[in-house]
């Protein structure tokens, strides 16, 4: 089987992918930022890396040979207070990795990138397909767009996969983000949440569905050079999230808007079409949200 190398090994996402690759057989190995001391399950070797220094992420390269990549390092956090610790590392870390994959001796079969839904801003159009206009609004969105442009720049000499998630969640994210906020809250006995807009409706997908659409992408014939959404293919609505939460765990409890929390650029409607990835992989294994809230609430 292969040799898989995974960027953010230990990130939410990272996590459950490593699981699954090496359910599948793969040697795994991962990059962690900082001390790689923690173990993460399926991930035969741990390599700390600051993925925006360019020496030592040649050096990781040319250790691990890897005979695929998959680059989830990034900050990932929309309102992250380090504008240029997420340019530096969302940006720059994927240039210096693709440099480095592209110089070195062994050339990967499948270098599989994250970049963001979020790229396509406020479009408002109904379903959005790969080909839908770029029009990011905020920080993280620019840089997720940039990597993108960066990948093209190496699209000649590495099969690179790009990918555009669109909401997910599951169990083990951080409260920073909207759903496991809620979830969090609940599980601890709160009558009252503070969240942002409320107004605002999201394409949400379960961690399990992604990763199993990125492991599929990895051994797709074809998915070289191509852009892929990773979706379910349906709007929600936050306040049927919320009923959702109401009705599996049995609680009611207030819902107030804190302004602190309502960004001016915020991303009003995200609704992907999964049809050009299940052209490439078949039909999407993903989850039902009702099926993911009760998984994270223990129901």
């Amino acid at each position: 089987m292969a040799r898989v190398l995974i960027t953010g090994a230990s990130g939410f996402t990272g996590r459950y992918l490593a699981a699954r690759l090496a359910q599948d057989g793969h040697e795994v190995h991962g990059t962690v930022h900082g001390a790689a001391g923690d173990s993460v399950p399926g991930v035969d070797q741990l390599h700390a890396l600051d993925i925006g220094d360019s020496t030592a992420v040649a050096e990781t390269i040319a250790k691990v040979a890897p005979d695929k990549v998959v680059h989830l390092a990034a900050i990932a956090f929309v309102a992250h207070a380090d504008i240029g610790e997420m340019y530096r590392a969302n940006v720059l870390g994927t240039r210096n990795l693709l440099d480095a994959l592209a110089t070195a001796g062994k050339r990967p079969s499948a270098v599989l990138l994250a970049s963001s839904a979020n790229i396509y801003g406020n479009a408002r159009d109904g379903m959005l397909d790969e080909d839908a206009r770029v029009a990011p609004v905020n920080d993280y969105a620019i840089t997720k767009a940039a990597s993108e442009l960066v990948a093209a720049v190496y699209r000649d000499r590495l099969p690179i996969i790009v990918t555009r998630p669109f909401n997910y969640t599951g169990r083990g994210q951080s409260p920073d983000f909207l759903v496991p906020k809620i979830v969090s809250s609940i599980r601890s006995g709160a009558d009252e949440i503070e969240l942002g807009n409320v107004d605002v409706e999201r394409d949400f997908s379960d961690v399990r569905g992604v990763i199993d659409a990125y492991a599929r992408l990895l051994d797709a014939e074809g998915a070289s050079g191509g852009t892929f959404n990773i979706c379910s293919g349906r709007a929600v609505p936050l306040s049927a999230v919320i009923d959702l939460v109401r009705q599996i765990s049995g609680r009611d409890f207030a819902v107030r808007v804190n302004p602190a929390f309502v960004r001016s650029n915020e991303v009003k409607s995200l609704w992907g079409s999964p049809a050009r990835l299940e052209q490439a992989i078949g039909p999407l294994r993903m989850p039902p949200l009702e099926e993911t809230l009760r998984w994270m609430l223990g129901e």
